[in-house]
C-alpha cells in the first residue's frame, strides 16, 4: 500500500511539473510570436518596403543566391511578399497555437536565413543594423533553437487553438488529455476534450491577440500625432522623424572617367569627414562629432552605399589606408583609394601609400603650396617619378593657383591635378584675417588657367567646407572645366549627390574644356 501511495504521488508530482513546463514553453510561444508578428506588421506597413538591400549587403554563403533574388524585380517582389506574409501568419499561428508544429518549422527556416545572411562572424554582418554585441549566437539563432525545442512540445493542443483542429480527429470518444499534451502514460487520467475548463484554456492566447492589436494601434497613433505636430521637418526642437535619401531613391549610377590607365567615378568620396579632419571653422566640436559618427560599421555601411550608387574611389590621407584594406579584406567592395601622400615625409607617404594598394597617388595641396613657396620642384619632381615608377597616375594637389602655375612653368606636368575651386559669394569668405573660411583665393584665375590644361582635374573644397549646398557648387564646378568632383560626404547625402550629379550630366553642362573621357 506504502509502494502504491507512493507511486501515486509521485505520478501527480509528474503531471504537475509538466503542466509547468507546458504553460512556461506556451509563453514562450507566445512571445516568439509576437515579435514575428510586429515584425510583419512593420514591414507591411511601411510604404515601399523592400529586403533588396539587406540581401546584396549580405556576404557569407549564401550571397550569390541572394545578390541573384535582388538582381531579380519579379523574384524580389516574391521574396518581399513571402517576409511580410511569413512572418505575419506564423507570429498568427504562434500567439494562437494554431498550426503550431509547422509555424514552429516554418518560423525556424526563415531564422535560420536571416542567420545566413548576416552571422556574427568576427565582421561578416557590417551593413547591417544591430541593437547589440554578438558573436556566433545572436538572435535570430537563439529564436531558431526555442522554435526547434517547442516543436517536440504540444503547447497547441496544450493552450491552443490545435486542440479544435486537430483534437477532434481523433476516433476515441473520451481522450485522455495529458496523452494529446504528450505526458507520461503514467501521468495520464481520462478528461473529456470539450468543458468549459478545457475550451478557456485552448482559447488563453487569443487575449494576446488582441493586446497586440492594441499596442499596435496605440502606438501607431502616437507615431502619426508626433508627425502631424512637427514644427520643422529639419532644424526645429520638436523634431521626430527625418527621412534621409536613401538607395531606392537612386535614379542612375555616376559615371566614370579617366585617369591614365585607371578609372575613377566623377564623383569621388571626400575622406576627410571620415577621417575627422572637418574644416569647421569656429564649431571646434565638429571633428570629434564626425569622428564619433563615423564608427567602423559606418565607414563600412558609407563605402557599400558609394559603390551601389557608382561612386567608386575615395580620396584621403594614408591614415585611413588599414581601414581601407579591412573593406577589402571583409569582402565588402573593391572601392579605389586615391591618396594624398600626406605626411612629415613626402617620399616615405608615397611609399606607403603604394605598399597599401593605391590607386592613384598625389602630393597633397597644402604640401605642395609649402614646397612651391620655397622653390623645392625636385621634391614634387621625385614624388612624382616615384609614384609612376610603380605604375600609378600621379598627381600635384594645391589650394593656391601659385602652386598650379609654378609647376607647369618649371615642366612638372602630372598625370591629374587635384586644386580647390569655390566660389567667393559667401558671407565668411569677406572676412579678411584668414581662419578656415577660404579656400580658393582665385577662383576665376583658377578657372581661367585650368581651361587651358589638358590634364585631368579633380575639383575639391567645392563646397568651401560646407558654405555651400551642392545644388549650388556642383554645376559651378563641371562648367568651370573640372572633370571629377571630390566631396566629403555623410551616407545619407550620397544618394542624393550622386542624382544631383547625374541629372547636371545628363542635362548637358555649358563648359569650354571638353570633359576627359
Amino acid at each position: 500500500m506504502r509502494s502504491e501511495n507512493r507511486g501515486t504521488a509521485m505520478n501527480q508530482k509528474t503531471e504537475g511539473a509538466s503542466k509547468s513546463q507546458l504553460w512556461v514553453l506556451t509563453l514562450l510561444r507566445i512571445a516568439i510570436g509576437w515579435h514575428f508578428l510586429y515584425e510583419g506588421v512593420v514591414k507591411l506597413l511601411t510604404p515601399g518596403w523592400t529586403a533588396k538591400e539587406y540581401l546584396l549587403s549580405s556576404r557569407w554563403l549564401l550571397a550569390d543566391g541572394f545578390h541573384w533574388m535582388a538582381s531579380q524585380p519579379t523574384v524580389m517582389r516574391l521574396v518581399d511578399l513571402a517576409n511580410i506574409w511569413g512572418l505575419t501568419l506564423i507570429g498568427v499561428c504562434l500567439i494562437l497555437g494554431l498550426f503550431t508544429r509547422i509555424s514552429c518549422l516554418l518560423g525556424m527556416c526563415l531564422l535560420l536565413l536571416y542567420y545566413a545572411a548576416y552571422p556574427p562572424f568576427f565582421g561578416s554582418d557590417f551593413g547591417v543594423v544591430r541593437e547589440g554585441a554578438y558573436l556566433i549566437v545572436d538572435k535570430n539563432l537563439v529564436e531558431a533553437i526555442a522554435l526547434f525545442a517547442l516543436l517536440f512540445f504540444p503547447t497547441g493542443m496544450f493552450a491552443g487553438l490545435d486542440r479544435f483542429v486537430f483534437g477532434k480527429r481523433r476516433q476515441e470518444p473520451v481522450q485522455s488529455e495529458t496523452a494529446i499534451m504528450g505526458l507520461p502514460p503514467e501521468s495520464r487520467e481520462p478528461v473529456p476534450m470539450s468543458g468549459r475548463r478545457v475550451v478557456l484554456r485552448a482559447m488563453v492566447s487569443v487575449p494576446f491577440l488582441m493586446a497586440f492589436g492594441t499596442a499596435l494601434a496605440k502606438k501607431r497613433g502616437l507615431l502619426s500625432h508626433e508627425e502631424k505636430n512637427l514644427v520643422d521637418g529639419v532644424s526645429g526642437a520638436t523634431m521626430k522623424r527625418y527621412s534621409f535619401t536613401s538607395i531606392k531613391d537612386l535614379k542612375a549610377p555616376v559615371p566614370a572617367a579617366q585617369i591614365g590607365k585607371q578609372t575613377f567615378s566623377r564623383l569621388v568620396l571626400g575622406g576627410n569627414l571620415i577621417g575627422g579632419w572637418a574644416h569647421a571653422r569656429d564649431l571646434i566640436y565638429v571633428s570629434k562629432l564626425v569622428t564619433a559618427y563615423h564608427t567602423r560599421t559606418k565607414v563600412f555601411e558609407t563605402f557599400m552605399l558609394a559603390e551601389k550608387c557608382g561612386v567608386n574611389t575615395i580620396l584621403t590621407n594614408p591614415k585611413l589606408a588599414p581601414i581601407i584594406k579591412d573593406y577589402w579584406k571583409e569582402g565588402l567592395g573593391k572601392i579605389q583609394y586615391i591618396s594624398d601622400c600626406g605626411g612629415s615625409d613626402l617620399l616615405q607617404m608615397v611609399n606607403m601609400s603604394i605598399d597599401d594598394g593605391a590607386s592613384a597617388c598625389y602630393v597633397q595641396g597644402g604640401i605642395a603650396d609649402n614646397l612651391v613657396e620655397r622653390g623645392e620642384f625636385d621634391a614634387i619632381a621625385k614624388a612624382l617619378d616615384r609614384i609612376r615608377a610603380n605604375g600609378l597616375p600621379a598627381g600635384i594637389g594645391g589650394h593656391k593657383l601659385a602652386t598650379v602655375q609654378g609647376c607647369v612653368d618649371k615642366g612638372l606636368i602630372p598625370d591629374f591635378w587635384v586644386k580647390t575651386l569655390h566660389p567667393l559669394t559667401y558671407w565668411s569668405a569677406k572676412i579678411e584675417e584668414e581662419h578656415d573660411n577660404v579656400f580658393c583665393k582665385e577662383p576665376d584665375g583658377t578657372v581661367e588657367f585650368m581651361n587651358a590644361r589638358k590634364e585631368p582635374w579633380i575639383a575639391f573644397k567645392i563646397l568651401a567646407a560646407g558654405a555651400y549646398t551642392p545644388a549650388d557648387t556642383f554645376r559651378y564646378a563641371l562648367e568651370s572645366g573640372a572633370d571629377f568632383l571630390c566631396v566629403g560626404m555623410y551616407d545619407f547625402q550620397v544618394v542624393e549627390n550622386v542624382n544631383l550629379t547625374v541629372n547636371i550630366l545628363n542635362e548637358g553642362i555649358n563648359r569650354s574644356r571638353p570633359l576627359v573621357v
